[in-house]
């Protein structure tokens, strides 16, 4: 396969920018998500709320992602990601503030729905929009950093509640679902003139604009030769939505709606209600439940960093498959062990979240290294889709399962869960792959990667002018490129 120049290039400021503007939807993701959980519990004595509504206010912002996913994805795909990549956030910052007035629960759901919505678009466009600029050598590693700014957010969800509750008290849950309205606006802000994908210009026939988009960027390294090359990679076939349910594109699918739909469920059931749980574990107190929440979601961060070191050496199919099996463990344990002392409590859920870091990262890897340009933002809509629709239903059912049958059941329930991911061996192994090429039908799920230097971020062949480093004594570089 002759030369790429995104492909091939040197990881740049602006690479680091795009992570930048792409992270921000996914900390809001976790900031919005788990900030519901957080102020749950105050917000259902002052609106009156029953279990089940309570399990709606969780399940209705993932329905909302079902939704979002399933339609933004292919219109991101049919009229391009710049577009969508701002005015999303507007709807976010409105629902945000609208929040802090809502005196009904109904109302409360149906907002939720709403920034559902809108965060279920960001899935597709910013992953798509992201995968489609990165060198091969960064493309692995950036994107699974998106997942790290889920947590972050998440973090800075608990962190807040926790601040609001013991200072507001009366009233904290209206600020602290406000408070999402700010860093949504400054993203609002800094998303404003990000540049348009050149792959999905040249999958569309626009070659000039992809052209002067690169030559933007790029400078006088978007030669003609480049624009034939990714014109060549780029060339359309007339792929539409059905596409991604037809022939190896089908199986495709089925995995990344599967394997991303075992992990979420018992995730995002624990980030929604993490306080709940705790609490049903004996940790009655509210403020010692979010900060040993607050605790869980920092080790899910933790969790991720050796995580990105493996999807590189160890492989992507490896890590997804031997992770899942690890997650087993600590849920079986608070199933079978419901009684347990706090610590040990505390100690499986910490186990939990830094074992969930390999199939975490691969959430947002998989689904964009597997379909090609035309339905890629399409297939990422799919899997964010069926995992959120299913993370929705074990959302709901969570608070009333622990009213109903207990925490220890409810624990084993979602240990079977993970448990079935681990029989996912059909996951597809694109480590050290061009995205063309791992996006090809051609790349089937037992064929060879490319080689790439373990441990190391690959090489650079652009003429950039950066210096190289030896890594290892079998000639391994690191590119150090600013």
């Amino acid at each position: 396969m002759s030369s790429s120049l995104i492909d091939d290039a040197c990881f740049r400021p602006f690479h680091r920018k795009m992570f930048a503007l792409t992270a921000g939807g996914q900390f809001l993701d976790g900031y919005l998500l788990s900030i519901a959980g957080v102020v749950v519990l105050g917000m259902s004595q002052d609106l009156g709320m029953s279990a089940s509504q309570e399990g709606l206010i969780g399940a209705s912002a993932l329905v909302g992602l079902f939704v979002g996913g399933l339609i933004f994805g292919r219109v991101t795909d049919r009229i391009g990601r710049q577009l969508l990549f701002t005015l999303h956030f507007v709807v976010i910052a409105a629902a945000s503030i609208a929040s802090t007035f809502v005196n009904d629960p109904t109302l409360m759901v149906a907002l939720r729905f709403v920034i559902g919505v809108a965060l279920g678009a960001d899935y597709a466009i910013g992953s798509a929009l992201l995968s489609e600029w990165l060198p091969t050598a960064q493309r692995g590693r950036v994107m699974g950093m998106l997942i790290m700014a889920w947590f972050v957010g998440a973090t800075a969800a608990y962190v807040v509640g926790y601040t609001l509750i013991n200072v507001v008290d009366s009233g904290a849950w209206r600020w602290a679902l406000g408070s999402a309205a700010i860093p949504a606006v400054a993203f609002i802000i800094a998303r404003i003139g990000t540049p348009e994908s050149p792959r999905w210009l040249a999958s569309r026939g626009r070659v000039e604009e992809a052209r002067a988009v690169l030559t933007r960027v790029y400078g006088k390294e978007a030669a003609p030769e480049a624009i034939e090359s990714l014109v060549d990679d780029e060339t359309a076939h007339g792929l539409g939505f059905t596409e991604v349910f037809r022939g190896e594109y089908l199986k495709r699918t089925a995995f990344v709606g599967l394997f991303w739909l075992l992990q979420i469920v018992p995730l995002f059931a624990i980030y929604s209600f993490g306080p709940t749980i705790l609490s049903a574990f004996g940790m009655s107190g509210s403020s010692d439940s979010i900060i040993g929440s607050a605790l869980i979601s920092l080790l899910f961060l933790i969790g991720c960093v050796p995580a990105l070191r493996l999807i590189d050496t160890l492989g992507r199919r490896p890590l997804i498959v031997w992770s899942s099996a690890l997650m087993v463990l600590p849920l079986a344990v608070l199933g079978l062990a419901p009684a347990a002392p706090v610590a040990v409590v505390l100690a499986c859920f910490c186990a939990y979240a830094l074992f969930s870091g390999g199939p975490s990262i691969l959430e947002f890897i998989y689904p964009t290294e597997l379909f090609p340009t035309e339905v890629r933002a399409t297939a990422v809509g799919v899997g964010t889709a069926v995992s959120r629709i299913g993370a929705a239903i074990g959302t709901y059912l969570l608070p009333v399962g622990l009213d109903r049958i207990g925490v220890g059941p409810t624990m084993l329930i979602m240990a079977v869960i993970t448990l079935l991911g681990f029989g996912l061996t059909m996951a597809p192994e694109t480590r050290g792959r061009r995205l063309a090429e791992a996006s090809s039908v051609a790349a089937t799920p037992g064929s060879t990667p490319v080689d790439q230097p373990a441990g190391a971020l690959g090489r650079c062949t652009r003429p950039c002018g950066h210096r190289r480093a030896e890594d290892t004594p079998e000639a391994k570089v690191t590119r150090l490129c600013g």
